[in-house]
């Protein structure tokens, strides 16, 4: 069964997304009780939903409160969101962690290319101070196979991280630093040094280490120290299986897999494939949770299927791993 949804999953074209995800919705529906029970307090009948812009999106609120598991099953690896002092966190169960691997896996080559062609570096030291961050599981899988010798996690020692990337640019490796927004700021304030052969993605999340602002600004403060470069993001969370990235331009391309949708503030059962509102995301590779999740982004739709985050909705909860939120 795994291996047969794998397939369909992962070597998706774009004319089979709908049908797919039709499927799953009825593979979910009859065997998730969260979100069966949801989709009946809505009156929405399984057979009346025959678009993706039909399909009930769990609000992603759900797994603070509820195990979100679509069947019965020993989870492989429990992943968990870093959250705030004091806050819930939420909580994906994964039922087979190849799933997570062969997504973000494709993911990285579709947009990036071969992982051995780069050395990647990690600066995520709040999330290293756990064992349930997906954010961390995907960083040390890429930094493994990699196979560079200088590749890792580099906590708060900027000091040789300087070095490092010094002599990196020295050799012209093509490089990865992606990390967390404070430390790349911190980093980019404490060093500030011209990168040609790295790129700079930032995850996201203040965690309290520093105001929050919007990504416009965080890019700018990281131009300053790094030169005049785009910025690369990473879209993400706890709940979902897969990401999205941008290149620059705070512009976000899912993976075949993945497709965003956005809905109506006041109305969220109003859902639309172009436009403002609040992100709707459908995650297929979510097979084993939930497949379709309402987010408390707001973001823009754009009609190439690209998408921009504008930041949290009023009343959402701020997540250690949310992106900025605007002013």
């Amino acid at each position: 069964m795994l291996e047969e949804w794998n397939h369909k999953i992962f070597g998706i074209n774009q004319g089979e997304f709908e049908e797919i995800a039709l499927e799953i919705f009825n593979f979910q529906y009859h065997n998730n009780k969260v979100y069966k029970e949801y989709t009946d307090a809505l009156q929405v009948h399984p057979a009346s939903v025959q678009s993706i812009g039909q399909i009930p999106f769990l609000p992603i609120r759900f797994f603070k409160s509820h195990a979100i598991t679509t069947g019965f099953f020993e989870p492989a690896i429990v992943f968990e969101s870093s959250g705030t002092t004091g806050s819930i966190n939420s909580k994906h169960f994964v039922k087979d962690i190849s799933l997570y691997e062969d997504s973000f896996l494709k993911a990285f080559a579709a947009f990036y290319g071969n992982v051995r062609d780069y050395c990647i570096i990690g600066l995520l030291p709040s999330y290293l101070e756990r064992s349930s961050s997906s954010l961390v599981y995907m960083v040390d899988k890429l930094i493994t196979l990699s196979q560079h010798s200088e590749s890792g996690f580099y906590l708060y020692d900027y000091d040789k991280l300087h070095t490092v990337l010094a002599e990196l640019e020295k050799a012209n490796k093509k490089t990865l630093l992606i990390g967390v927004t404070y430390a790349l700021l911190d980093f980019a304030e404490q060093f500030p040094m011209p990168l040609k052969n790295t790129i700079i993605m930032e995850t996201g999340g203040m965690k309290g280490r520093r105001e929050e602002m919007i990504r416009p600004e965080v890019h700018r403060r990281l131009k300053n120290g790094f030169g005049d470069m785009p910025i690369h993001s990473e879209y993400g969370m706890t709940e979902l299986l897969s990401q999205a990235y941008s290149k620059g331009h705070d512009v976000f391309n899912c993976p075949p897999w993945m497709k965003v949708l956005v809905r109506d503030e006041e109305d969220p059962l109003l859902v639309k494939s172009q436009g403002s509102g609040v992100i709707n995301i459908i995650d297929l590779a979510n097979i084993y949770s939930c497949s379709f999740i309402a987010t408390d982004d707001a973001g823009k739709l754009n009609a190439d299927c690209s998408f921009e985050v504008m930041g949290r909705i009023d009343g959402s909860d701020l997540r250690g791993c949310s992106l900025m939120v605007a002013i």
